[in-house]
């Protein structure tokens, strides 16, 4: 059987209500130091940031002059309501991983969203120590599920986080475009993914 791995934010997981969480945090952060601006501000600023293909997060930083932001923390985040079943349905005839750039805590909030047991591979920036989009956090999830990159396919919503350093190293791609990073802008062949999907549901047409 081939490796299906899976991002979680933006891809298995709705980041709407964390990321409007994460700018009202900042805001009052900024406004505390001196710098005014308001959690509409910024959520615009990431929304600019990410259509034009910067990561949304420093991009909105560095657009708006601000001292950084809150840590991301996935307080808020909920599965889109198609996972579950897509799981289900792929759970046997493929085995299944993450890779994402999450804080710590991954594979709890997995358990907390019942979806802990689909997969046997489960690798995290914050407990791995190596964050998207560096190849190696792909190179030891395909060494730790033992498959070749040819036998492996990387699902995911960022085409500069997810399928350019899986397709740098020879996995498959599939793009999501959900959430922000649904957004983005596909710069270059290198961000350009096999196939492109605008919902999970959609992946049973490719893999059953």
């Amino acid at each position: 059987m081939e490796w299906i791995f899976f991002d979680i934010g933006g891809t298995l997981a709705d980041e709407t209500k964390s990321l409007h969480r994460r700018a009202e945090l900042t805001a009052k952060m900024q406004n505390k130091i001196g710098i005014h601006c308001t959690t509409e501000q910024i959520e615009e600023a990431m929304k600019k940031a990410a259509s034009m293909g910067l990561p949304y997060f420093q991009g909105a930083v560095d657009l708006l002059g601000l001292r950084g932001m809150v840590p991301y923390d996935a307080v808020g985040e909920k599965l889109y309501g198609d996972v579950k079943p897509v799981l289900e349905a792929l759970h046997g005839k493929y085995h299944l991983g993450i890779i994402a750039n999450q804080p710590l805590g991954t594979e709890g909030r997995l358990r907390q969203y019942g979806i802990r047991d689909y997969f046997e591979v489960v690798l995290s920036s914050a407990e791995e120590g190596l964050h998207k989009p560096d190849p190696a956090l792909f190179a030891r999830a395909l060494a730790r599920a033992g498959c070749a990159p040819g036998e492996a396919w990387m699902i995911g919503d960022r085409p500069d986080n997810d399928i350019a350093p899986a397709k740098s190293l020879g996995m498959k791609t599939v793009r999501v475009r959900q959430g922000l990073g649904g957004t983005m802008p596909v710069s270059g062949e290198a961000q350009k993914a096999d196939d492109t999907v605008d919902s999970l549901s959609e992946l049973l047409k490719i893999f059953l």
